[in-house]
C-alpha cells in the first residue's frame, strides 16, 4: 500500500434494507429504547483533510447528510444497484445548488446502467430545471484517486451479484456480501480496520451471518473489525457485542473512526 492521508470514517447508517426498527415490528430490537438499536440504511462518509466521499446514497441519504452536518461532498461511490444503496441519489441536487457543478459518481458498468434507468430524468437530453446534475464515472477493479484519497475497488459476491467493496488506505469497507474470492481477500489483507456485513445469526442466501463474518475477520487477521448492514433479527447491540471477541464490534449509526 502507498502512504495515505489521515481519514475520518463516519457510519451514516448500519441497518439492512428495511432499517431498524422495521415498520410494523414489535420485537425486542425494534422496540428497544437504546440509540444504538436505531439503524438507518448502510452507508459511510470518508473524509480526509481536503476530500469528502460518501459510499452509497440510501433512502435515508438526505437525513444522513443533515444529522452529520455534511455541507460539502466531492464524490459518491456505489457498491451495487440495490435500492437501499441507490434510492437517495436525487437529493444530491442540494449539493449541486451550492457548488454549481455536477456531482461525480463512481459505479461499475452494471450499477451505472441501473442509475441511468432509475434516474433517467437526470441524463435526458432535455432536462427539467432542478434535476440532479450527475457526472457518471464507470469503474472496474483498478485503483483510482479522488482528491487526496486513493480508492481500491474490491469485488465480492452478493449471492450471484458482483458488488464492490472499497479500501481506503488501511481501512476496508465491504457490505452486501456472502462470498469473497481469494484474489479479493489478498486486497483486504494488511488492513488495520475491516467492515463487513453481518445480517443475522441464521443462514441467508446473500449475506454473511454473524459467525461467518467473525470467521472471515479472523481468517484475514485484521486487528479491528466492525459489522454493519444489521437486521433486527441479529439481536440488540448490547447483547450481541457481549458475544463477540474483543477486537470485533458491531458498528452503529454515528460511529466515527480515525484512521
Amino acid at each position: 500500500m502507498s502512504s495515505h492521508v489521515p481519514l475520518t470514517i463516519t457510519f451514516l447508517g448500519t441497518g439492512t434494507s428495511t432499517g431498524v426498527p422495521m415498520i410494523g415490528c414489535t420485537c425486542v430490537v425494534c422496540t428497544s429504547p437504546a440509540p444504538h438499536d436505531k439503524r438507518l440504511r448502510s452507508s459511510i462518509l470518508v473524509q480526509s483533510p481536503t476530500t469528502a466521499i460518501v459510499v452509497d446514497t440510501t433512502p435515508d441519504f438526505r437525513y444522513q447528510m443533515l444529522r452529520t452536518h455534511t455541507n460539502h461532498l466531492d464524490a459518491i461511490l456505489f457498491t451495487h444497484s440495490h435500492r437501499d444503496h441507490l434510492a437517495g441519489l436525487d437529493d444530491v441536487r442540494a449539493f449541486n445548488f451550492f457548488t454549481r457543478k455536477a456531482m461525480d459518481i463512481y459505479a461499475s458498468p452494471q450499477t451505472a446502467e441501473a442509475i441511468y434507468r432509475d434516474f433517467y430524468y437526470a441524463f435526458a437530453d432535455t432536462r427539467y430545471p432542478g434535476v440532479p446534475e450527475l457526472n457518471m464515472i464507470t469503474i472496474e477493479d483498478t485503483p483510482f484517486t479522488i482528491g487526496d484519497i486513493e480508492v481500491i475497488p474490491i469485488e465480492v459476491m452478493h449471492h450471484k451479484m458482483p458488488v464492490y467493496g472499497f479500501r481506503f488506505g488501511p481501512f476496508t469497507y465491504i457490505t452486501d456480501a456472502n462470498k469473497i474470492a481469494p484474489a479479493s481477500k489478498e486486497k483486504i489483507k494488511g488492513s488495520s480496520v475491516l467492515v463487513l456485513n453481518a445480517l443475522r445469526k441464521e443462514a441467508h442466501i446473500s449475506h454473511f451471518t454473524l459467525d461467518e463474518a467473525v470467521g472471515l475477520s479472523q481468517e484475514l487477521g485484521v486487528p479491528q473489525a466492525y459489522f454493519t448492514h444489521i437486521s433486527h433479527q441479529l439481536g440488540t447491540h448490547e447483547a450481541v457485542n457481549k458475544e463477540l471477541p474483543p477486537n470485533i464490534r458491531l458498528a452503529y449509526d454515528g460511529l466515527e473512526l480515525h484512521i
